[in-house]
């Protein structure tokens, strides 16, 4: 039975992709580089941020990048609607609340950008633990920030769902052990979800209740 639901955060329950777009353009802008289409950026999101701008700005600027970077985005995120609950999230997490389900966040953002997100969002208090990869050895796709959060709150993987919007969460859950939901919602398009075979793909979020009722009866 599942005890804990773990959470992706962009793409999955939230969409902070014009923040990132302008944050990317406005550090490429900096570096005197050409600018990039929010398209573009939105699918490669997901690596955390310094990979973000390596991939844009290239390896041998991306300490100069990221540190534009990160003082742009704090602002960015903290502009008035810049960040949005995907439609049907929150009626997701009060539904599995209200059901006594154990949350969580599983983010390769930086922990300083996930609170500031949760924050403005009025969605912090969902969540029994936020983990971020700043805080671990190694991000996603490997599977210590899954594990870790498993370990905190005492649940056995096969207690576990994880519900991500990527390639690399598919891959995440795989190396965890872990069921996984596949949202196509967010940077990978449903196509590359559907390739990796995940335990069940959905197209939004009011569709995880329906998983959640079957797995319960």
């Amino acid at each position: 039975m599942i005890k804990l639901v773990i959470f992706d955060l962009d793409g999955t329950l939230v969409n902070a992709y014009p923040a990132v777009c302008q944050s990317v353009n406005y550090t490429l802008r900096a570096l005197g580089l050409p600018g990039r289409s929010c398209t573009e950026v939105k699918r490669n999101v997901g690596g955390g941020d310094r990979k973000l701008m390596a991939h844009f700005a290239g390896e041998e600027l991306a300490d100069r990048a990221i540190a534009v970077y990160r003082p742009h985005h704090a602002r960015a995120l903290r502009v008035r609607g810049a960040v949005k609950l995907l439609p049907g999230a929150l009626g997701v997490l009060k539904f599995l609340e209200a059901r006594g389900y154990r949350l969580a966040i599983a983010s390769n953002r930086p922990t300083r950008f996930t609170r500031i997100i949760l924050k403005a969002l009025g969605a912090a208090e969902f969540f029994d633990v936020v983990l971020c990869a700043d805080k671990i050895s190694r991000p996603k796709p490997y599977p210590d920030l899954l594990r870790a959060i498993a370990r905190r709150l005492n649940c056995k993987k096969s207690d576990c769902l994880y519900v991500g919007d990527m390639t690399i969460d598919i891959d995440c859950a795989r190396r965890a052990g872990m069921r996984m939901v596949a949202v196509s919602t967010g940077s990978s398009t449903r196509k590359a979800l559907k390739a990796l075979k995940p335990w069940r793909i959905i197209g939004k979020m009011d569709q995880f209740r329906k998983i959640i009722e079957r797995e319960t009866l």
